[in-house]
């Protein structure tokens, strides 16, 4: 079975999937802004994941949310960089760094985040690709485009991610260090949305484990009308079927909710 190394954790790339907790210390993002900007508050937080199950936390300085303000590497670095500290000095959990900047990203990899999760798939920073394939970590990367124009969608992502992955391939990065991520809410329809939840074990043909988001997004509002304090249980849904398709993590505000989904699922499977 394939294994790889976050921080000091081996995660399975088959057969399990892990749940990545989010912590944005934002002011704006769509669900939680402002919530945990507070040092004491946040470790409060990550505790409390931890004690939920959670195996991997995602930090996040800026949202990406629509519409959302492009931050300065400054201000971003100002955000994260002491939570990525504190957390490193509290706890024993894997960090993953929500950046698409390499001034950031080497910010936080000097801090010491364990993963990158780059939200333009290297696209967006040019730098990116050669920071990570130096620092021999591993790497989230995830489907984005600037104009959500396609053709044949599924199969243009899958496009737009091997693109991607020679852009890694190039730089230096190790293939047995990447996750794909299909960028659920990024250059999509409401309709490619669901599509692409529903297809994404199609993804796996490129060779790389994959990580599903969905939490709380608007594909979930659209599909139950309902806000971003009231998605759980439609978020479940799809941590439900990211377990069935074989992901290796899902991304999630709901820590305990969604563990406890995936426990469930992956008893039921196991059982054949």
């Amino acid at each position: 079975m394939a294994v790889m190394r976050i921080g000091n954790t081996d995660f399975m790339t088959e057969g399990k999937t892990y749940v990545m907790g989010i912590l944005n210390v934002t002011p704006d993002s769509f669900s939680d802004g402002g919530k945990w900007n507070d040092k004491d508050r946040a470790l409060f937080h990550v505790e409390e994941m931890l004690k939920e199950g959670m195996d991997i936390l995602d930090i996040g300085g800026e949202s990406t949310r629509p519409g959302y303000t492009l931050l300065s590497d400054e201000e971003e670095i100002g955000r994260v960089i002491p939570m990525i500290e504190e957390i490193k000095k509290n706890f024993d959990v894997p960090i993953s760094l929500d950046t698409y900047k390499s001034g950031v990203a080497a910010a936080g990899i000097a801090a010491g985040a364990d993963l990158i999760n780059d939200i333009w798939g290297l696209k967006y920073d040019e730098k990116m690709s050669s920071l990570i394939a130096e620092s021999g970590l591993p790497c989230c990367l995830m489907h984005n485009r600037k104009e959500a124009v396609y053709g044949d969608f599924l199969q243009d992502v899958a496009a737009d991610l091997a693109e991607t992955l020679h852009i890694a391939e190039k730089a230096g990065i190790n293939g047995d260090k990447i996750i794909l991520d299909p960028g659920v809410g990024f250059a999509k329809s409401y309709e490619q949305n669901l599509q692409v939840i529903n297809g994404m074990d199609s993804l796996k043909v490129l060779g790389c484990p994959l990580l599903l988001g969905t939490s709380r997004k608007s594909v979930i509002g659209l599909t139950l009308d309902l806000p971003a304090s009231e998605r759980v249980e439609g978020t479940l849904a799809t941590s439900v079927l990211a377990v069935i398709k074989g992901c290796m993590f899902v991304r999630v505000h709901d820590v305990k909710e969604n563990v406890r989904a995936i426990r469930m699922t992956e008893a039921i499977l196991n059982s054949r």
